[in-house]
């Protein structure tokens, strides 16, 4: 979404810019969706959370597997 609306945006903002002849609206248009494309993504907005991810438990920190040093080494053969 962030990077469609500053696409979009970047866009529409070189064509108003090279028809007006000023490169400044092109610069306040890429702005503006910059803006309108982070007020829509950064926040927490509920419809995100339609389907949350399920994270993995948090191991306790004796039950975690053996470290590598630890490991039997395996030759292939």
């Amino acid at each position: 979404i962030l990077q469609g609306i500053i696409l979009v945006s970047a866009v529409i903002g070189f064509i108003y810019g090279y028809i007006a002849e000023q490169f400044g609206w092109t610069v306040y248009i890429v702005m503006a969706g910059f803006a309108l494309s982070c007020l829509l993504t950064l926040p927490p907005w509920p419809m995100y959370h339609h389907n949350p991810l399920k994270w993995l438990p948090v191991q306790e920190p004796g039950t975690e597997d053996k470290k590598p040093a630890e490991r039997e080494l395996k030759w292939h053969t």
